[in-house]
Formats: C-alpha cells, structure tokens, sequence
C-alpha cells in the first residue's frame, strides 16, 4: 500500500475543542482535486480518514476536521500520525508542469550514474539554497543537477555530486 500512497504531511497539535488538528503540510494536494479521505499512518498502517472541513492556516499548515473525531480528547490520540494521499487521485501532468520544491517530498531520488538514492523526507527551502532531505542527507535541489523528472512514477533522475554519500 505504501507505494500507493505518499506523504504529504504530518498532525502537529489540537485546535479549539472541537478535534480539529493541524497538520503541517508539504503538498496541498487534497485541496488542490478536493479529495474527501487523506490516510493516517497509524500503528503502522494506512488508515482512512475522511474530512468534514479543512482551512489553511499559511502555506504550510491547514487546519483539519475529520469525521468522528468530535474533541479534543480524540483528536490528541491523533498527534504527531503522517498524512498519506493516495497516488490515484494525484492530478496528471503533462511535460508542461511546473512543480514548486515542496511537491517533490515524498519522490524517489535516483542518481543517473548509479542507482536508487532514496525517497525525499523533506525539502528545506528557506535559504536560497534549496536542499532535498534523504535519509538524513541533504542533496542541493538545483535544477542543473536534474536529468528529468518521471511524473507518473515520482521519480527524480539526477547527477549527484560525486562522494556526497562517502562517510
């Protein structure tokens, strides 16, 4: 299931007493095909969940309301669960796309001269030096560096600087 689904956030904390959660985002995905469900990743598997309400917050964190979750109560049980979205309801693309940092987290990272990298955890844009999160190491997200970008398997082909992976 988990390679039909992606991350696309985290639940951070409660909001007011009427179990709403705010999640920190790094796709606005949901909104952007508005889709009902997002998946909790709880005790280790996907879950369901489907949302009554949703409102941003800024760009990176939205207010969520998700049926049967009535209090504050429950909705704590829900903290620090990842978001998931289903590959499925992903929007196509076509080669005219133009893709923000941020909704490359969760792709896979392959270099061209070698193999599989990892999947992006997080993207740090907050320097002029965008940086792709793997594993614990940052790779510079410069469009140079990019071969291309696969769409419909969320794959990033790239010419990683030689002995950035060396201990």
């Amino acid at each position: 299931m988990t390679g039909e689904i992606y991350k696309i956030g985290t639940l951070t904390r409660t909001h007011g007493v009427r179990g709403e959660i705010s999640m920190s985002f790094t796709d606005d995905v949901w909104d952007r095909v508005e889709a009902n469900y997002l998946f909790l990743m709880v005790d280790g598997l996907p879950v369901p969940f489907f949302l009554e309400e949703w409102r941003f917050r800024n760009d990176t964190t939205a207010l969520l309301k998700f049926q049967h979750i009535d209090d504050a109560t429950r909705a704590q049980e829900f903290i620090g669960c990842d978001v998931y979205f289903p590959q499925s309801l992903t929007p196509a693309t076509d080669g005219n796309t133009t893709y923000t940092w941020r909704q490359f987290t969760g792709w896979l990272v392959n270099d061209c001269n070698a193999s599989n990298i990892g999947v992006i955890d997080r993207v740090d844009d907050s320097t002029a030096n965008t940086l792709f999160e793997i594993d614990g190491t940052l790779i510079p997200a410069a469009e140079p560096l990019i071969e291309r970008i696969d769409p419909n398997t969320r794959t990033i082909y790239m010419k990683i600087p030689e002995g950035l992976f060396e201990q």
